[in-house]
């Protein structure tokens, strides 16, 4: 263990601990989108119903992240680490008897807590690793969003060999056994500074770029959520896929959002996560537009251009995390997952009514290239310290 005194020199058993933790937490909260298109069918949903499922478990598991960051920051990640996931794992085993829409959205909002648990891993990684490394640190721990692709992929297979209620238990049973190990293995990194009040977690808040990392993550995190939730949807509703088909699909624009998340990370310790971000904004807008064409070879074209963007987004964003609130790492993730979770939970909501009204998701992908472009100005407008140029309110 780590001198209070020295500085911090790494440990991987604590990443890979935690890494493990979000990949089976994330597994839970993907394995409702991923079994989206067989609910719809057993349930006979319509396409807003449809989108409202989707978005229900984002709303707690983004809401959610503030206070678990908090109490990251005050009570340590072990503890809490542990905590979430027990309670993700009892939604998980309920989804498997839901035979109504109204039990869908109550055992949907509870999932969320598994996607909330984002902020505590964040706050538990970073304390292990010096600064000029929690870039590469953090985007190891992101992608424990690889659990969203595992479930994409492995939940309608599951489902399809040994029946619906295997499609969600199956990854309860994995975070289950690892609860276990994370319970006897995982260590807090030792302080340097006292605990925290309430008050001190808070104030990081009332800084201006703990909310324009906000905006940023709002876009790329928001848009890897949402694209990985719908995506089945997409596949199926626009060309026709079969929910096997679209699943394994998903998982691979899974995967490479995941990959390059890291890959981002190191970037950012590099040249800085400015830099990266002038180049993913405007990228990201140009890949919304080709999914806006509904052919397949565009569709692909625009789907793949946008996970690899954002997946170096993801890493990026969080890179500048600690490096500019280095002493309240798990108070300001709580905030900036939040609004990451929130960028997910809107657009179903949106693309859901688009569809209703027009009978295309095409309005959906021009509003993504309009916002990503949005974001593009304010980051240009954004000096590397955080500083930004525009006008100041009296």
């Amino acid at each position: 263990m780590n001198s209070p005194t020295l500085k911090p020199t790494g440990n991987t058993l604590q990443l890979v601990l935690a890494t493990g933790a979000f990949a089976v937490c994330f597994a839970i909260f993907g394995s409702v989108s991923a079994m989206m298109p067989i609910l719809k069918k057993t349930l006979n949903l319509n396409p807003v119903q449809v989108s409202i499922a989707l978005a229900v478990p984002v709303l707690l598991g983004s809401l959610g992240r503030i206070p678990l960051g908090i109490l990251t920051d005050r009570y340590g990640g072990r503890i809490i680490f542990s905590i979430v996931m027990a309670c993700s794992i009892i939604p998980a085993f309920l989804m498997g008897y839901v035979s109504s829409y109204t039990q869908l959205i109550a055992c949907g909002l509870f999932i969320g807590i598994a996607l909330a648990s984002f902020s505590v891993g964040v706050g538990f990684v970073s304390g292990w690793f010096a600064a000029d490394r929690q870039g590469f640190a953090l985007g190891v721990y992101g992608a424990g969003n690889i659990g969203q692709s595992l479930a994409a992929f492995g939940a309608p297979v599951i489902a399809g060999a040994l029946g619906y209620a295997w499609g969600f238990w199956i990854f309860g049973i994995l975070t289950f056994f690892w609860l276990i190990a994370f319970a006897f293995a995982a260590q807090n990194a030792p302080r340097t500074a006292p605990p925290k009040t309430l008050a001190d977690s808070l104030r990081p808040l009332r800084e201006p770029m703990s909310w324009v990392l906000s905006l940023y993550y709002f876009l790329t995190f928001g848009g890897f959520v949402a694209m990985s939730i719908y995506l089945p949807t997409f596949l199926t509703d626009m060309f026709k896929l079969t929910p096997g088909d679209a699943g394994f699909r998903t998982a691979g624009f899974v995967v490479l959002a995941t990959a390059l998340r890291p890959v981002g990370g190191i970037l950012a310790d590099k040249i800085g996560g400015k830099a990266i971000l002038m180049w993913v904004f405007p990228f990201t807008a140009c890949m919304a537009l080709c999914m806006a064409v509904p052919m397949m070879a565009t569709f692909t074209v625009g789907a793949l251009g946008m996970a690899a963007a954002i997946g170096l987004g993801n890493g990026a964003v969080f890179k500048m995390v600690p490096q500019y609130f280095p002493k309240t790492v798990g108070a300001v993730t709580g905030l900036v997952g939040a609004a990451g979770g929130l960028g997910g939970f809107f657009p179903p909501l949106v693309l859901g009514n688009i569809k209703q009204m027009t009978g295309s998701f095409t309005g959906g992908f021009f509003l993504l290239a309009i916002f990503a472009f949005l974001c593009l100005i304010v980051v240009w407008k954004t000096d590397s310290r955080g500083e930004t140029k525009l006008p100041q309110p009296a």
